[in-house]
């Protein structure tokens, strides 16, 4: 097979420490490119290099041929590197005990030895679909835009909770309460509520309570007539109207003044409104959502919120976990994020590097999605490699191996460009003063940059 196909091919690994058995297994399959490696070392060498989409490992590996110790050591950290990956694992020693361990650590399936070719050719045939299907299904998933929910995509399973109840209230017309620390997404939630309803087709009218000064709010929300105060020139209709036959999202509840829950109460009593300086009773047909990250039951008990209101408001609550307590969310969210400002700022910004990747998993955002998104947009803007770095995200490096780059290539990038970037500081942005103090030449300092796209 020539070098330029199999290059073209897709790339299977092999990991298997038998001799004869690579032989087999490697004229097995023309189809792929087949790459072998016989322990863990190599296993994980050209996991980094080749990013094979697929991996059939032999559990008994050596330091620990009879056992499964080593192959388990190695399903782990391919797994940990590239979680996609599809990982097929076969092993002789205790098959059932093997394949339960193996699939529960996240492998895609199980083959008992003596190797039966044909068997294992459907299950690799199998995994390589499934790979393509799942990047297909990654890639429309970054597209989605105009559907419920599309802004809240998710893999942990109490946020998929907290979306199924939207999914599930959404067609009624009871009032719901969001309940979440700030940036972790109420307001698309309550857009969500608002296209799941009957109601899709009116309006869903938004108004933070507590970004508008408290002797505006009540006009804000009710209106006003014409002369009902200095200012006011002509009739102005309030949120309220404004959201007839659709949806009133009332973000941040907590901070409207009690003079003025009052007048709400009545309005969510009635279901009529009068505008200041106005006389007359207007009916209002709109469905109620608010949001708040008090806690009201406290405001409550200090007085400074109707309990009233409160449970005119709550019909169904729902609690929105924080963006560090949904596993797995900050990648899946900081990958779609990346893709979608590469593309709308026309970075060639490809990925995030391991260092990147780590940091993200630990740190702890306390400003929960909206951190997240708007640490991403600065990063994918200002980053000067293909690949963001923590150093880019602004994010502490985790000081372990996991936060090492996939590639001996990223390593040196990642050091290059801090280095330069360093020098060019120091320099003040002179070319000739930051190539003296890396101890290179001017033509090579220029080089450098050009290769890393780089600003002097």
């Amino acid at each position: 097979m020539s070098q330029n196909k199999s290059k073209s091919l897709p790339k299977l690994l092999v990991v298997e420490d038998d001799e004869g058995l690579q032989s087999q297994l490697k004229w097995s399959y023309e189809d792929y490119d087949v790459i072998i490696a016989k322990d863990h070392a190599q296993a994980i060498a050209h996991l980094r290099s080749e990013e094979p989409k697929v991996v059939t490992l032999d559990l008994g590996l050596p330091p620990d041929p009879d056992g499964t110790s080593e192959g388990f050591r190695v399903l782990e950290d391919i797994l940990r590197l590239s979680p996609h990956t599809k990982v097929i694992v076969a092993s002789g020693h205790g098959e059932r005990e093997s394949a339960l361990k193996a699939i529960a650590l996240g492998a895609y399936d199980f083959y008992k030895k003596p190797v039966d070719f044909d068997e294992l050719g459907l299950i690799v045939s199998r995994a390589f679909q499934l790979y393509d299907i799942e990047a297909e299904n990654r890639q429309l998933a970054l597209q989605q835009e105009n559907v419920p929910l599309s802004g809240l995509l998710t893999a942990a399973e109490n946020m998929l909770r907290v979306c199924q109840m939207v999914e599930r209230v959404g067609p009624t017309d009871v009032s719901v309460m969001l309940l979440g620390a700030s940036g972790t997404g109420k307001e698309l939630l309550a857009k969500g509520l608002h296209e799941a309803s009957r109601r899709k087709g009116g309006s869903f009218v938004a108004i933070n309570c507590a970004a508008i000064p408290e002797n505006l709010l009540e006009s804000e929300l009710f209106g006003y007539e014409k002369g009902a105060f200095t200012g006011a020139v002509k009739q102005t209709p309030g949120k309220i109207e404004l959201a007839q036959k659709g949806t009133l999202f009332l973000d941040e509840v907590g901070d409207i003044p009690l003079p003025l829950q009052v007048k709400l109460l009545r309005f969510l009593q009635e279901r009529v409104i009068e505008r200041i300086g106005g006389r007359k009773e207007i009916p209002v047909d709109v469905r109620i959502v608010c949001a708040t990250h008090q806690n009201l039951q406290e405001l409550i008990a200090q007085n400074h919120f109707r309990e009233d209101l409160y449970y005119r408001l709550a019909e169904i609550v729902i609690d929105i976990p924080s963006l560090a307590e949904r596993p797995g969310d900050p990648v899946l969210l900081a990958n779609v994020f990346l893709h979608r400002f590469a593309q709308a700022h026309g970075r060639p910004v490809k990925g995030f590097a391991s260092d990147a990747l780590n940091a993200i998993v630990n740190h702890p955002w306390p400003g929960n999605v909206r951190e997240l998104e708007n640490r991403v947009k600065r990063a994918v803007i200002m980053a000067e490699s293909p690949r963001v770095t923590a150093f880019d995200l602004d994010l502490e490096v985790v000081g372990d191996d996991e936060a090492e780059p996939l590639n001996l290539k990223q390593v040196r990038e990642i050091a290059d460009r801090r280095a330069l970037r360093r020098a060019l500081d120091m320099s003040d942005g002179n070319v000739s003063q930051a190539a003296k103090l890396l101890g290179v030449s001017r033509p090579t300092f220029y080089d450098l940059v050009k290769q890393y796209a780089m600003k002097t």
